[in-house]
């Protein structure tokens, strides 16, 4: 027996405010089949967590998204879309650039450039927190870092926009964000080819990686999806998040900025609140039981990272609530676990910590504008804001 919902986890009214549905959906059990999509949803934070540490039986090949299409042209050969002894080939070339280490040199100059778009912003005045704040930052650091011109920064951040929209099922949205895909991958083909970026950059030691024979030549522009995709986006969303949810506490605000919370904490307790990847896909390698049901091997499943940071079964009566001292917020899945954890980590703890140190220092308040409220695209997995008018004095 198992237990199933007419539940479409993407109609617009879901994707737009989805943790009503999480909730019943949590209610229902560790695992619902989602007879809409003909997939299996995981809610809760245990079944999730499980997931993730085994790998083996949840394969991610073939299964991070909802169409037999993106899975094997969009995701094959990359990072989130291999298991065992694939993925770990590609994770190696990635962590020599990501490890603590090595962003410990880079860590200057990205407070330097936080505090410059910082001190432009205007005292008392309206500004917009993600046009203004975090995507520059973010997007012009990883631009950077990858090589690339800053003046392609706006049409790789909506191609990356895109390329995630794919993931989604076989419907309108999901087919019209298919074309901007595969223009992500023309771009990387002929931006990012050799002679094109400079040896020292992220790039290029992905070419330098397929050089040596540590990949195959094939797999180096699925690689840098890694970077292109995953490296913008969701930081940008993260940050504006955090942003978002200190200008709506001020008292919390006030310990950010009294650095009486750790950045990470607080980076930690936005994605749980608003995990910007929403779910990712995976795929039973054999006949597997959650909870009081059997899935049988070949299914495919949603993890939601969105609904396991809401759960109430693990963060208890205030899991709705926004609180950067929360002891256990580190134990989010927003970022995935186990051998799958998300490359770019320090990474973007760094980055949401040089722009809420750059704010701390320049302003005492942060507050939402008056009679401006934020605005959201409906998008098949990612959840950010599209623009955050605020005002800090």
């Amino acid at each position: 027996m198992h237990v199933s919902s007419g539940i479409d986890l993407f109609d617009d009214a879901v994707l737009a405010d989805p943790y009503p549905t999480y909730a019943r959906l949590r209610e229902l059990g560790a695992v619902v089949r989602l007879d809409a999509h003909a997939v299996w949803a995981l809610p809760r934070h245990a079944a999730v967590a499980d997931a993730l540490r085994d790998p083996i039986t949840y394969s991610s090949e073939r299964a991070l998204a909802l169409t037999d299409q993106v899975n094997e042209r969009v995701l094959t050969d990359t990072v989130v879309g291999t298991d065992g002894a694939a993925h770990a080939r590609l994770r190696r070339v990635l962590s020599r650039q990501l490890a603590p280490r090595a962003l410990k040199s880079l860590s200057a100059g990205m407070y330097a450039h936080a505090r410059v778009l910082v001190d432009a912003l205007p005292r008392g005045e309206v500004f917009d927190g993600v046009a203004d704040l975090a995507a520059p930052f973010v997007s012009g650091t990883v631009m950077r870092l990858m090589g690339l011109p800053d003046r392609d920064r706006a049409r790789l951040l909506d191609l990356a926009d895109a390329t995630f929209d794919t993931f989604g099922p076989d419907t309108a949205r999901t087919r019209a964000a298919f074309p901007r895909a595969e223009e992500m991958f023309a771009y990387l083909e002929r931006f990012a080819a050799r002679g094109r970026v400079a040896p020292q950059s992220w790039l290029g030691a992905i070419h330098a990686a397929a050089d040596r024979g540590d990949i195959d030549e094939s797999q180096a522009v699925p690689l840098m999806l890694s970077y292109t995709v995953a490296g913008m986006d969701t930081t940008i969303h993260a940050v504006t998040t955090a942003l978002h949810l200190l200008a709506g506490h001020p008292a919390q605000w006030r310990l950010v900025r009294e650095r009486a919370v750790p950045g990470d904490a607080v980076f930690a307790e936005a994605l749980r609140m608003e995990a910007p990847i929403q779910w990712f896909g995976r795929r039973t390698t054999r006949d597997t039981r959650i909870g009081e049901t059997v899935v049988p091997a070949g299914e495919q499943l949603l993890l939601l990272y969105g609904s396991a940071g809401r759960d109430r079964g693990k963060w208890g009566p205030t899991a709705d609530t926004f609180d950067v001292t929360r002891p256990d917020g580190r134990d989010h899945l927003a970022l995935g676990l186990g051998v799958h954890q998300c490359a770019g980590n320090h990474l973007a703890v760094l980055e949401l910590d040089a722009v809420l140190t750059a704010l701390g220092h320049r302003f005492h308040t942060l507050a939402a504008a008056p009679d401006r409220a934020p605005t959201r695209r409906v998008h098949n997995i990612l959840r950010g804001l599209h623009t955050l008018p605020l005002v800090a004095a």
